[in-house]
């Protein structure tokens, strides 16, 4: 079974949603027959890329974005940190800043070519508890390369992708393959290309994705004509 997900490394709901697949999939009896793959998704193409000064903090961003005022800003933010505390998840959002994501994405991208989905997955957590937990700007290649290597990326690999602009349109494709799909926000899943869910939805919901999708793809033999006599390991009908 082969399950996307597009995201964003400074999506907080990317993150949730993330470890309530997990957590659905530790209780999966199939769990190690599917492969799991990120996709790119980029909130804000707009935002800054680091310049060496000073980043904005994101919550200010957001607050001018949607028009509220900060203190308001704050309280909906330290609800989605209580929330993120359920799921043993502990977000900085009062100290994260607003920064550009194509970059993670290349790297993302480089992760997968070069060691498959398992290291993309791993550099996936990295970027998002860098972010997060960490408050670090993952819009920095310094940033980014010491959170790659600390993965197992190989170090001038990684710079050689930053310097230049490779995998950038293998960002972009996905970020093309969301909209045709439909998708207007992330994080967005996607299983063996028949279903979708939208959002950071509760555990229950992606448990019964799994189940519906593995039952669907491995689908039982309709037997006809009811039991008729057979021989077992037991010996035969009589």
């Amino acid at each position: 079974m082969h399950i996307e997900i597009w995201s964003d490394v400074v999506c907080p709901w990317c993150y949730v949603g993330k470890r309530r697949l997990e957590t659905a999939l530790a209780g999966f009896a199939h769990a190690d027959e599917v492969e799991v793959v990120y996709r790119s998704f980029e909130l804000d193409p707009t935002a800054p890329r680091p310049t060496g000064g000073e980043p904005e903090p994101s919550t200010s961003v957001i607050a001018r974005k949607y028009g509220r005022p900060e203190p308001e800003m704050r309280r909906m933010q330290q609800q989605l940190i209580d929330l993120a505390a359920q799921e043993g998840l502990a977000l900085r959002l009062f100290d994260t800043v607003h920064t550009n994501t194509v970059d993670a994405h290349r790297v993302l991208h480089l992760a997968l070519d070069a060691g498959g989905p398992e290291l993309q997955r791993a550099l996936k957590e990295a970027l998002l508890a860098a972010y997060f937990a960490d408050a670090r700007d993952v819009g920095d290649h310094a940033v980014l390369t010491e959170v790659a290597v600390a993965t197992g990326l190989d170090e001038d690999r990684v710079r050689a992708v930053l310097a230049g602009e490779e995998f950038a349109d293998a960002v972009a494709a996905d970020v093309a393959q969301a909209r045709a799909f439909g998708a207007t926000g992330v994080p967005f899943f996607v299983v063996d290309r028949r279903y979708a869910v939208s959002g950071a939805q509760p555990v229950e919901v992606f448990e019964q994705l799994l189940e519906q999708a593995w039952a669907e793809s491995h689908p039982r033999l309709q037997t006809v004509g009811g039991d008729g006599a057979v021989c077992g390991p037991d010996g035969c009908a009589t």
